[in-house]
């Protein structure tokens, strides 16, 4: 799923292209995409682009008549940007936005439809999508270390939840937990004063320099290579390849659609993490630490 660093990019490339330029025309590809009813889509036409902003992971497009399209990407959903006439890409099309210089379009791939697109006017119908997660960068220490400890969960969950934390997803959490050299299974409440800045450091610091890193390779162009997966990430995607701090081979957990990377020296002293299946497989076998391993 796009996260901070990706949509932030996707929001740069909008502005570029969209800002004072109304919509000549709106093609709703497919019906399933839409999940609002009122305001209709056809709206938006003739109706200029305000900017582009985000909430959450949420790209929200907003125009004339205070009309906002909140596009949620989900896992497979991608944006691209068409010369004016070219076709949209078959079947993974879902909705087209015509400009005079361009058409946005909204595709997903694969068979499994979770993007979603809503239509709303206001400020206040825009509020409903905000799940309250903080923002790293405008937060301060003090008050990362509140949101942190409101609840007790593991670091892991605590990063990648939208009512605690603002745009972070499951990449970029594997990435700033093995900056910050601590285990994705640490409970939130058991954290002292030394780790959480490290925490915080480590939040600002990778979010920024992925987003910086992404701006530079798009340039003045589109965003085409939206992934999860990036040359370059420490562990996120990397399991067995060496840790580029200490060499030791990446380890992951998997549980549902979703996997957790990480180094076992650098962030749990050497033991390795249960994976809740493997584990129960291999029972007495499962190895405990990287010597056993």
């Amino acid at each position: 799923m796009p996260e901070l660093p990706d949509v932030t990019i996707y929001m740069e490339a909008l502005d570029r292209r969209i800002v004072g330029r109304p919509v000549e025309h709106v093609r709703l590809l497919n019906p399933f995409v839409l999940r609002s009813v009122e305001p209709p889509l056809a709206a938006l036409e003739g109706r200029a682009a305000r900017g582009a902003s985000r909430i959450g992971k949420r790209l929200v497009l907003g125009f004339d008549d205070e009309l906002h399209l909140v596009i949620h990407l989900m896992i497979a959903g991608r944006l691209r940007w068409l010369a004016r006439g070219r076709k949209p890409p078959g079947r993974i099309a879902l909705l087209a936005l015509d400009f005079a210089d361009g058409t946005l379009v909204l595709t997903e791939a694969g068979t499994t439809r979770r993007a979603s697109v809503h239509l709303v006017r206001g400020r206040a119908a825009l509020a409903a999508f905000d799940r309250g997660g903080l923002d790293v960068f405008a937060a301060t220490p003090a008050q990362f270390a509140r949101r942190l400890r409101a609840e007790n969960h593991t670091l892991k969950r605590a990063l990648t939840d939208p009512r605690l934390f603002d745009g972070i997803g499951n990449a970029y959490s594997d990435e700033i937990l093995h900056a910050a050299r601590l285990s994705p299974l640490m409970l939130s409440a058991k954290m002292d004063d030394d780790a959480v800045t490290r925490l915080h450091d480590a939040a600002r610091a990778t979010l920024a320099a992925w987003t910086d890193r992404l701006r530079r390779e798009t340039g003045d162009g589109f965003p085409e290579k939206v992934t999860a997966f990036r040359e370059g990430m420490a562990v996120h995607g990397r399991f067995r390849q060496p840790c580029p701090a200490c060499g030791a081979p990446v380890q992951r957990i998997r549980y549902a659609d979703n996997e957790t990377n990480y180094c076992a020296r650098c962030q749990t002293g050497g033991r390795l993490l249960a994976d809740r299946a493997l584990s129960r497989l291999l029972g007495q076998d499962w190895p405990r630490s990287l010597d056993e391993l």
